[in-house]
């Protein structure tokens, strides 16, 4: 399918449907959603998973998903509140046809999504996402009713189920005597969480664990880590992990209240894994926002880094398509293919856990973060960006200078009216220059 289909559409983004509950998203758009998926699927009487989050229209959409998935014929399973990885996880390990999210990630209790995975674990690909839409929106009467009705019934231990397979792939890992504290975002990981680091050995303390259904997100979790870091700075614990509402994402926080972003998650995984030689490639896959101190330790390390558009969905793409495991996001989105083709927090910290071994996480030294200036700047048509040669030519101008001791990176934003400029060089006052030149030049331009 062509690029100008896939931005053109009017329902999916870059992690399913997403947007304010009642408004944009209702109910009768979730029955509608669920009862096209079906029709994707392709099989008679899918088996399709629901795992949903702790916000309170969660129950709403788990129930008006599965009416449309019923009334398609499918069979929808009740896997309750659940990580977004978990679904992908279960579906892949029990067999389901399709699985459904109910989750709007680290945005506020009142927003809230529906995004959707194949039998192997990813989200299902554009072309899918397409049909599924298409189907929705040419739809002028109510979903019709399948010969056979399918039902509805709950897994089970569904929890217990992912954290068995958590404990399989950590197995090794052994945290006797490391004291943890962890943030949950009074989200989906606020029961799994503590139970994996636990019976991993650690003894845990939790924030953020008693989600009411609206303060999910609300000053907690990874887009609010400062109140983690402030934590630990204050006690006496080995590191923090700070996972998001659906929890496939998680910054980490050493013993010294230093935040430890997804960059560096990846960085100390990737050389964790190539010293026992099991990263394949040897290479990792990261989205052009990763820091270019992370490019120059991979490149001293021997790892190849292929680098791809913002969004978990382009890393995970291209790890596929290249045979890689291993790859991230500066937000915290960390993807290790072989356990789960999805972002993990819960295994991502895990897994940073198994690479620092006896070494405390003040002592990393993966990669050196080069200073960073990032400038937004309004404008009146961000599409006309592609056609700005005055823009690019001083890019151009910029970048040659820099002559590899740093990167320029200027980006329309995919969701409001800015060009975001960015600009890392290994000199704050020599990045923060340039990047008010660049700048100037975008608004002289195009605001």
């Amino acid at each position: 399918m062509g690029a100008d289909a896939v931005t053109s559409r009017r329902l999916f983004g870059t992690d399913g449907v997403r947007g304010r509950a009642g408004d944009f998203l209702t109910a009768d758009l979730a029955l509608r959603l669920g009862h096209a998926a079906v029709g994707v699927v392709g099989s008679s009487a899918p088996q399709v998973l629901i795992v949903r989050d702790t916000r309170e229209s969660g129950q709403m959409f788990e129930a008006a998903l599965a009416a449309g998935i019923t009334a398609a014929g499918g069979d929808a399973i009740y896997a309750g509140v659940l990580p977004t990885p978990g679904a992908a996880v279960l579906a892949r390990r029990l067999g389901f046809d399709l699985a459904a999210v109910v989750s709007a990630s680290h945005n506020p209790y009142h927003d809230n999504g529906i995004k959707f995975f194949g039998s192997d674990g990813t989200k299902l690909d554009d072309e899918s996402e397409a049909r599924i839409e298409r189907a929705v929106l040419s739809a002028d009467e109510p979903a019709t009713m399948a010969e056979r009705a399918g039902r509805t019934r709950p897994l089970r231990a569904a929890a217990d189920d992912y954290l068995r397979e958590l404990e399989l792939r950590f197995k090794a890992l052994d945290l006797s005597g490391k004291r943890i504290l962890l943030d949950c975002a009074n989200g989906a990981a606020y029961h799994v969480a503590p139970a994996i680091f636990r019976r991993l050995g650690a003894a845990v303390d939790v924030l953020a664990d008693e989600p009411d259904g609206r303060n999910i997100n609300a000053g907690c979790g990874s887009t609010h880590v400062d109140g983690l870091a402030q934590t630990i700075a204050n006690a006496n614990y080995d590191a923090g992990f700070a996972f998001d509402g659906d929890a496939d994402r998680v910054l980490a926080v050493d013993r010294n209240g230093a935040v430890v972003d997804g960059d560096e998650i990846v960085a100390i995984a990737a050389l964790h894994l190539h010293e026992r030689g099991d990263l394949p490639g040897p290479g990792v896959a990261v989205t052009v926002m990763t820091n270019f101190g992370f490019h120059r330790a991979m490149e001293r390390a021997g790892i190849a880094v292929a680098t791809t558009a913002v969004g978990d969905r382009n890393v995970i793409a291209e790890l596929l398509q290249r045979g890689w495991a291993l790859g991230g996001e500066q937000s915290g989105h960390i993807i290790e293919t072989r356990f789960v083709p999805s972002g993990d927090g819960i295994a991502a910290a895990l897994l940073t856990l198994e690479a620092m071994g006896d070494r405390d996480l003040t002592e990393r030294d993966a990669m050196e973060k080069f200073p960073q200036v990032l400038l937004n700047v309004r404008v009146g048509d961000r599409e006309a960006l592609e056609r700005a040669r005055e823009v690019w030519e001083a890019v151009d101008h910029e970048s040659q200078a820099l002559a590899g001791d740093g990167r320029v990176l200027v980006r329309a934003s995919g969701t409001e009216p800015l060009v975001r400029v960015m600009v890392e060089a290994a000199d704050r006052a020599k990045c923060a220059e340039i990047a008010g030149r660049l700048a100037a030049t975008v608004e002289r331009e195009l605001a």
